[in-house]
């Protein structure tokens, strides 16, 4: 038999074991312990073949703070019973209702509770109202206390668990104060039982060393030597602990500075523009016509206060009246119409970034430049698994006099390889404001399949030279929440928003 080894702790557990198992809660009160130390000990002792660990259900009645006080003055079936008692036994509706309001009696309770007992029940009136009965067995009750009910006063006095009142009717009980939380609440509980096994007896009989240990050696414990005598404790790394909730980013949030890194180290400029837009930048300087159906109301929010915005210089105006009306001197048959400044000045909440990238390059039309945008957009969308009316976007500028489609194409891949998704193509596609035209997708491995994740091209020159560019200009839309989706695993971009703080706190810190 190997030699029995317990820390001053276990020994404590291990004395009061020797007269017969107990629970954990008298080993915590024997000891001195905490329920975790001893939960420590007695798996030990378990595992080492000296100890059994059984555990046993029990319910607890757990009364309600006012539940004395209830119990006190009567339950509202028993005053109940004793009214109708005084009364003959027997009443019509309306006046027993009237009775026993006059006592502040809930007549709802008196039916419900005093129909499960079988006290109360009611009848058809004789041509009249019906009547409200005190039955044979309500009669009897009046003269004692029902099993729940001295259940409830036995809980109040400090014996809570059904299996110490072996005397009453549990199923009783628990069908009259199970359900009648305003008296009790019957909660379900563990006993844990530690008990020594014929093993166990005899390795305590044997002799057991008594040995320190501790969480950590001291610098005295080395100098005096007085180490040897000492064991480290074992930390049970399996047992339950508290959960530690750690401050987390948004997980959007979070996405939206990795987006920015990323442009930021290939060089770009972070620009920004109002989330409060004119029709000007959102959509003229875009060339995209004053009667697309884009601009209806049903797709884009307009503004009643400030309903105007004050456009730019008069030569961009100009240019961009002319490029609509005729292409200008772009060599663009432009759209045809007679454009009207008072649809530019319309002030919207912004639809997209790329009102931030024409602003820049009106600001800088000349090469080398190279920028980006993050923030709010805004379109009036129904929502869904994969549409939110306000999300974010990502849009980003090139203006290079060498740059071409496959430079477009090799910034977005780069771009995708920093966010995580080494694996990118492009389809062709068509948008009003660019051409050549493609969208940018990604492979993502765990669903087997390629994501649309945005659009992009090169600006047409009914864009660009209106503000005096006339060197190509790369462009691109991407949303980020889509992004967030894929990276963080979401079926549902709602999720995002609307999954509170649980969401937040089962985001993985690193993926």
């Amino acid at each position: 038999m190997s030699e029995l080894r317990l820390t001053e702790e276990g020994a404590a557990v291990w004395r009061v074991l020797v007269d017969g198992g107990r629970d954990v809660a008298a080993l915590v009160a024997a000891t001195g312990l905490d329920q975790s130390q001893v939960m420590v000990i007695a798996q030990a002792a378990v595992e080492a073949g000296h100890a059994t660990l059984d555990e046993i259900a029990r319910e607890e009645l757990d009364p309600a703070d006012d539940a004395a006080a209830r119990l006190s003055a009567g339950l509202p079936e028993r005053r109940a019973a004793a009214l109708l008692a005084e009364k003959g036994g027997r009443l019509a509706m309306p006046a027993f209702v009237a009775a026993a309001g006059e006592v502040d009696i809930a007549v709802n309770e008196v039916f419900r509770w005093g129909g499960a007992r079988g006290w109360i029940t009611r009848e058809k009136g004789a041509g009249g109202p019906p009547e409200v009965v005190l039955t044979d067995a309500g009669r009897a009750a009046l003269g004692a206390e029902a099993d729940d009910e001295r259940a409830l006063a036995r809980a109040l006095a400090g014996t809570r668990f059904l299996d110490e009142m072996p005397d009453l009717d549990a199923d009783a009980v628990r069908t009259l104060l199970g359900k009648r939380g305003e008296l009790a609440k019957l909660r379900k509980r563990t006993r844990r039982v530690v008990a020594l096994t014929d093993a166990g007896r005899a390795a305590w009989q044997a002799g057991a060393r008594i040995v320190k240990e501790r969480n950590a050696l001291t610098q005295a414990d080395l100098r005096s030597g007085e180490w040897r005598d000492i064991d480290l404790r074992r930390a049970d790394v399996t047992l339950p602990a508290a959960r530690i909730t750690a401050a987390k980013t948004h997980p959007v949030r979070k996405i939206i500075e990795q987006t920015r890194r990323a442009f930021l180290e290939l060089g770009f400029e972070e620009v920004a523009s109002p989330a409060v837009e004119s029709a000007f930048w959102n959509f003229d300087a875009l060339f995209q016509p004053q009667d697309h159906p884009a601009r209806d109301m049903q797709d884009t929010f307009y503004m009643a206060d400030p309903a105007e915005a004050a456009l730019p210089r008069p030569e961009f105006v100009a240019n961009v009246k002319a490029a609509h009306e005729d292409g200008g001197g772009t060599g663009s048959t432009g759209w045809g119409y007679s454009w009207r400044a008072d649809r530019a000045e319309k002030v919207v909440l912004r639809t997209h970034t790329t009102a931030a990238t024409i602003r820049a390059l009106a600001r800088h039309p000349q090469p080398p430049y190279k920028c980006f945008c993050v923030g709010w957009t805004h379109r009036n969308e129904t929502l869904s698994y994969k549409h939110l009316p306000v999300f974010h976007q990502v849009d980003g500028i090139v203006i290079d006099k060498d740059a071409n489609l496959a430079t477009l194409l090799g910034t977005l891949g780069a771009f995708y390889r920093k966010m995580g998704f080494p694996e990118v193509k492009f389809k062709p596609a068509f948008y009003p404001y660019t051409e050549p035209s493609v969208d940018v997708m990604v492979y993502m491995p765990s669903r087997g399949k390629w994501i649309e994740m945005g659009g992009s091209g090169i600006f047409r020159p009914e864009v660009t030279e209106p503000f005096g560019c006339t060197h190509p200009v790369l462009a691109w839309g991407l949303g980020i929440e889509r992004l967030a989706m894929l990276r963080l695993g979401f079926a549902d971009i709602r999720e995002l928003y609307q999954g509170g703080l649980d969401t937040v706190e089962g985001v993985p810190l690193c993926r």
